[in-house]
């Protein structure tokens, strides 16, 4: 309970402060934004100007704006270069990908000599059989089992000598 709270109290100051920065932070931005303006712009005085000054003053600020517009218009047009040049470069590593088909895989039968060369290289210098190596497992012969009287297979394994002889038997 009390975690909680702490936390929820972390959690409150946090916010507060993270409100406070970001007043701060427009606050910021708005005086760089004036102080730019002011140096870049003068102000205008057109107190005490005669009619020639103001035609003046509009002609030089008319001149200005076609330069910024010309400037504008300049890397409007790059722009446009560029954008279309990475289009037709994304279509053709689109294109090229379409064209490039993975062939399908083929089955190869080799020998395990071959495979180790391939794998190691020359390091191979005698041939490994495998088939030798493995373990050969020999079938047993089934046992005839005689095919005597059953009465007196029982007579005889009856008793501790008979448990004695199945037991040995199993071994």
């Amino acid at each position: 309970f009390l975690s909680t709270f702490y936390l929820l109290a972390l959690k409150t100051k946090l916010l507060k402060t993270a409100t406070v920065m970001l007043e701060d932070e427009k606050e910021q931005k708005k005086l760089k934004r004036e102080t730019t303006l002011r140096e870049r712009v003068p102000p205008l005085q057109l107190s005490g100007l005669s009619l020639q000054d103001l035609q003046a003053l509009c002609k030089e600020l008319h001149q200005k704006i076609d330069v910024v517009d010309e400037e504008r218009y300049d890397t409007e047009v790059k722009v446009g270069k560029n954008n279309k040049e990475i289009e037709n470069l994304s279509q053709k590593v689109f294109d090229f990908k379409g064209k490039m088909k993975r062939p399908a895989l083929k089955r190869v039968k080799i020998s395990a000599d071959a495979m180790l060369g391939a794998l190691l290289g020359s390091k191979v210098k005698e041939s490994v059989d495998f088939k030798a190596n493995l373990k050969t497992v020999k079938k047993e012969e089934e046992k005839k089992e005689e095919v005597t009287d059953w009465r007196k297979n029982v007579e005889a394994m009856s008793g501790m000598e008979g448990r004695k002889k199945l037991f040995d038997a199993g071994q």
